[in-house]
């Protein structure tokens, strides 16, 4: 449902992240975060009576969004950069 596999974890921190190991940093956080969001947005289209799963998805919204805005306030060309690699909007 949510939990995305180890290897497309690793492709995330590859990406995003400043080593193979790197998984703490904010932009790999944000990467993670929006890979669970749009797999828990494609599980609430087929389960729309789910809604635990859709209480999961508002506090994943909400810790991105925290994520994010610590991002942009400490790093705004990061912010930039994450926002249009993850095609979010901004």
């Amino acid at each position: 449902m949510s939990c995305i596999s180890k290897e497309e974890k690793a492709q995330l921190v590859a990406k995003f992240g400043k080593g193979e190991n790197d998984s703490g940093s904010v932009e790999v956080q944000i990467a993670i975060l929006t890979a669970e969001i749009n797999r828990l947005n494609q599980h609430l289209l087929n389960h729309s009576h789910d809604y635990h799963s859709g209480r999961g998805l508002l506090k994943k919204v909400g810790h991105r969004r925290n994520l994010l805005n610590y991002l942009r306030k400490k790093d705004f060309n990061s912010y930039r950069n994450l926002i249009s690699a993850l095609n979010l909007r901004k």
